[in-house]
C-alpha cells in the first residue's frame, strides 16, 4: 500500500529550521526524522536531555540531517525562549513550530486531584502557547513569515469522558489556532492544526491502551477503515502543512483518523455489527409496526 510510503519530493523541505517539542519520541520523533528526509534542520525539544540525545543520534545517522536536541520544559516560559535563543545560534533561525509535546492518561475525573489536571493542561495548553507566543512574538519582530502547525485531537471539538483535563486543552489549542490564523496572516505567520486519531506509540498507547484493555478492546473496530494509523501517513501530512506547497492553507484542522471520531458521533452507527439476515428480520419488525 502507498500510504506508507512517503509522500512529498526529497528536497521539499530544503533550507527550513523546524521546531518540534516533543519531539524524542513517539509521534515527534516520527514526523522529525520525515522533515530531515525532506531536508530540513530539525531542532527536537523535551524535559529529558538523555531520551533527546539518543533520539538526536539516532535521527542524524538515519537521515544525514542536523538534528538539534535541547532540554526543555515546555511549561516553564523561560526555558521556551533559551529553547529558541539555542536554535537560532545554531541555525540562525525558526521556521516552523510544531507543538507536539502532550500528556495524556484515561482516569475517571473524580479520581483525579488538582495536580493531575495541572499537569495535562501545563504541557498541552500552556506549553504550546509559550512556545507559540515566544516564537510568533520573534518572527513579527524580525518581520519573518513563520508557519505554526499543532497537534490536537478529535475530542477537542467533542470532549471526551475519562480524559477530561486533555479534551480542555486541546480545545483551547484547536481556539488558539483558527485565532491565530486569522490575527497573524498579516503578519506571514500561518497557523493549522492536525487532529489524529489512532496512531500507537509506545509511551501514549500503553497510558491511553494498557495492555488489559487492549486485551478485552479492539480499536481497530472503532475505525471503519479497520485498522490504525502508520507514522508516516501522518508524517506526510505534516510535512505538507508545514511545506510552501500548503500555503493558502491556514486556519484549518484536518482530522485523520479513518472516520473514527464520524462513527462516534453517528447515533446509530453501532450498527454496522447487524448482519444481512438480521437486517430482514429487522425490515419486518419496523414494517409491523408502522402498520
Amino acid at each position: 500500500m502507498q500510504y506508507s510510503k512517503p509522500m512529498l519530493k526529497e528536497d521539499a523541505l530544503e533550507g527550513k529550521v523546524i521546531l518540534v517539542t516533543g519531539g524524542g519520541s513517539g509521534l515527534g520523533k516520527s514526523m522529525s526524522k520525515y522533515f530531515l528526509e525532506l531536508g530540513a534542520k530539525v531542532v527536537i525539544a523535551s524535559r529529558k536531555m538523555e531520551k533527546l540525545e539518543a533520539a538526536a543520534k539516532e535521527l542524524s545517522e538515519s537521515t544525514g540531517g542536523e538534528v538539534l536536541p535541547v532540554q526543555c520544559d515546555v511549561r516553564k516560559y523561560d526555558e521556551v525562549e533559551a529553547t529558541i535563543t539555542a536554535a537560532k545560534d545554531k541555525f540562525g533561525k525558526i521556521d516552523v513550530l510544531l507543538n507536539n509535546a502532550a500528556g495524556n492518561f484515561i482516569s475517571p475525573t473524580e479520581r483525579l486531584s488538582h495536580k493531575a489536571f495541572d499537569t495535562i493542561i501545563g504541557i498541552v495548553l500552556q506549553g504550546t502557547y509559550n512556545f507559540t507566543l515566544a516564537v510568533g512574538k520573534d518572527w513579527i519582530e524580525q518581520k519573518q513569515a513563520g508557519n505554526i502547525l499543532n497537534i490536537v485531537t478529535t475530542y477537542a471539538w467533542t470532549g471526551s469522558g475519562f480524559v477530561a483535563p486533555s479534551a480542555a486543552a486541546k480545545a483551547g489549542v484547536l481556539a488558539l489556532t483558527r485565532s491565530l490564523a486569522v490575527e497573524w496572516a498579516r503578519h506571514g505567520i500561518r497557523s493549522n492544526a492536525i487532529a489524529p486519531g489512532p496512531f500507537p506509540t509506545k509511551g501514549a498507547w500503553d497510558r491511553l491502551f494498557p495492555e488489559n484493555l487492549r486485551k478485552n478492546f479492539d480499536i481497530k473496530k472503532k475505525v471503519p477503515v479497520g485498522r490504525v494509523g502508520e507514522h508516516q501517513e501522518l508524517a506526510n501530512l505534516a510535512a505538507y502543512l508545514v511545506s510552501d506547497f500548503s500555503a493558502y492553507v491556514n486556519g484549518e484542522v484536518i482530522t485523520i483518523d479513518g472516520g473514527e471520531w464520524l462513527k462516534g458521533a453517528g447515533e446509530f452507527n453501532f450498527l454496522d455489527f447487524i448482519p444481512d439476515q438480521m437486517w430482514d428480520q429487522i425490515e419486518k419488525m419496523v414494517r409491523g409496526a408502522k402498520s
